[in-house]
């Protein structure tokens, strides 16, 4: 029951944004929706389900999701609308909303069905997603900064995570989601559930985060050298 109660709600709620959408008239909202929907959606999983683990994993939920919306929020505000959606203006309900909401509660899967029992490998999940989350934190934040300072116009941020990884803060991302997994996980029953990160790590690694990213920027000499010397998303340490 949970399953298609979650997916209808996730429905009404990207829907509201869609007709949000045709009010600002741009379609670059659904990134701020995103990290929101996650939250809406597990405190909706902790109402129907009251354990600790669907508390803790609301907890969790809530920090990074809120943070990540408000960060796109303030990237994005009073700024033309993000090109990856320009293209999308017609029938946008269904290829940016629908499809955002979809693979939202993909993901979803991830705690949808956790349930009350605890193991010892679900701890670790809570000290795999503090790394992955540090990661795209920080990793943002280093980023925010390096842009805001006029002398960097043109350059390539190099330097703290940005040493190790072309992508740390989508590795943080990824990341995060199997610790949300690992701690909701019991093996004998709910492990199809990997469906949730690995979706995730699938369409950052392959489809809208890092390929979009490295291709707008592959002609770019100083990146080309950047590629050469640094790892595209799991970080290590830099070749010479």
């Amino acid at each position: 029951m949970i399953l298609w109660l979650s997916l209808a709600l996730v429905w009404v709620y990207m829907t509201a944004w869609y007709l949000f959408s045709l009010y600002k008239k741009r379609n670059d909202i659904a990134d701020t929706a995103w990290g929101v929907g996650f939250v809406v959606l597990s405190l909706f999983c902790f109402i129907l389900n009251p354990t600790i683990k669907q508390l803790v994993t609301f907890a969790l939920i809530f920090v990074w999701g809120s943070r990540l919306s408000w960060h796109i929020y303030r990237r994005n505000k009073n700024k033309p609308e993000d090109y990856r959606y320009q293209k999308f203006k017609k029938n946008s309900y269904l290829t940016v909303f629908m499809t955002q909401g979809f693979l939202l509660w993909l993901i979803s899967f991830s705690y949808i069905f956790s349930d009350f029992n605890f193991f010892w490998f679900n701890y670790l999940g809570i000290l795999v997603w503090v790394a992955g989350f540090s990661f795209e934190a920080i990793a943002d934040f280093q980023l925010k900064k390096f842009l805001k300072n006029p002398k960097n116009k043109g350059e390539i941020l190099q330097s703290g995570l940005w040493a190790y990884s072309r992508h740390p803060n989508y590795f943080g991302e990824s990341l995060l989601w199997w610790g949300i997994w690992l701690f909701n996980l019991f093996l004998t029953q709910n492990w199809w559930t990997i469906i949730g990160p690995l979706t995730i790590t699938y369409l950052i690694t392959k489809v809208s985060g890092v390929p979009l990213l490295e291709n707008k920027m592959s002609q770019d000499p100083k990146f080309q050298d950047y590629q050469r010397r640094v790892s595209v998303f799991i970080p290590w340490f830099p070749k010479k």
